[in-house]
């Protein structure tokens, strides 16, 4: 794939988007940025600051960018269209791309969730759609602040589905690591097992480093983890490894005691210490948050496959009353959200 002559669309220009477009603009790569309009604003006025957690800060000024607000603008001239909107925008972006994007132009879901590949598919029939994976969290600037910041706040290279030539080295870039995959449902199963946490973070309201270092939460992380792994074996789904960590020896490790839980994960404790979920910042925000996709693709199995989730169950609901009530994150403790362990 001549990356010169290649116009790469970013379909949601939230944090994630903003990371990745950036990252791609910094090296040279042709990016359209489609966003809403508070951050099309923002990126217009200010331009845009990419950091993360290897110590990388960068700025591109806002001549540079090419961003909008217009879907019919951004995806027009795409030959490659990064979906980075939220698992309940997805069907709603699909008919976007349908509308204005090239049927030439190759569709890469870079999603939380097991299954937005296909509804890209469903959408977008005899397109090239490929599952992604993106296994870092980013964080995005406080309101005001300028110009608009966002900050890689963990490790891990983006996995993209094999199936284009040339596709990963042209988003392989400073900053953003890519790799294909062979089996990515086992890569997005495995992903799903530490996007659990995400609801725990959001619960809290902590930092995911502070969070995770309390073995109080990493039991209840480990309750989910075993609930949605007994699903994944009656439905015949080997979820691949994430975090380094074998996803069978995962509720194992989160159960350890403090002390030698730091020493062993260290890898899944390189987190920025400020670093918090999508989750948390929705409900900060008042907008839908992604527990169907997460919790809920976990539950949707289990009940499939006829194997009890009872502790997933209750973070999904706890997760849907703080929606519901759009206060934000509750602040709850982990005896509130599984009342049966008073201890760690």
């Amino acid at each position: 794939m001549a990356r010169e002559e290649k116009t790469i669309a970013i379909a949601g220009a939230g944090s994630i988007g903003c990371y990745v477009g950036g990252c791609l603009a910094l090296a040279g790569r042709k990016v359209a940025l489609l966003a809403r309009p508070r951050v099309e604003a923002a990126l217009r006025k200010d331009g845009l600051r990419v950091s993360d957690l290897d110590g990388r800060d960068r700025c591109i000024a806002p001549a540079a960018l090419s961003v909008t607000a217009d879907p019919a603008e951004a995806l027009a001239g795409a030959n490659i269209v990064l979906v980075t909107v939220k698992s309940g925008a997805t069907e709603e972006m699909a008919a976007l791309i349908a509308a204005h994007a090239s049927p030439e132009a190759v569709v890469v879901s870079l999603q939380n969730g097991v299954g937005n590949a296909e509804k890209l598919r469903a959408r977008l029939a005899g397109r090239h759609v490929l599952a992604g994976m993106v296994p870092f969290n980013v964080v995005q600037t406080p309101e005001g602040e300028a110009p608009f910041h966002v900050h890689r706040a963990s490790e891990g290279k983006v996995m993209i589905e094999d199936g284009v030539a040339g596709l990963a080295g042209l988003l392989d870039v400073e900053g953003l690591g890519v790799e294909t995959h062979v089996d990515m449902k086992a890569v997005l199963w495995g992903k799903l097992l530490m996007n659990l946490n995400n609801a725990l973070v959001a619960l809290s309201g902590l930092p995911l480093a502070t969070e995770l270092a309390d073995r109080r939460w990493r039991l209840i992380l480990a309750a989910q983890i075993d609930e949605a792994l007994a699903a994944m074996r009656a439905s015949g789904i080997r979820p691949a490894r994430i975090a380094g960590v074998r996803p069978a020896l995962l509720p194992k490790v989160l159960g350890l005691p403090d002390w030698l839980f730091r020493r062993l994960a260290r890898r899944m404790l390189a987190i920025d210490p400020e670093a918090r979920s999508s989750m948390w910042d929705d409900l900060r925000r008042g907008r839908p948050t992604e527990i169907g996709e997460l919790q809920g693709a976990v539950l949707a199995l289990a009940e499939r496959s006829g194997v009890p989730a009872p502790i997933t169950k209750r973070v999904a609901a706890l997760v849907r009353e703080a929606e519901a009530a759009r206060r934000g994150p509750p602040g709850l403790a982990p005896e509130a959200v599984r009342p049966d362990r008073r201890s760690g």
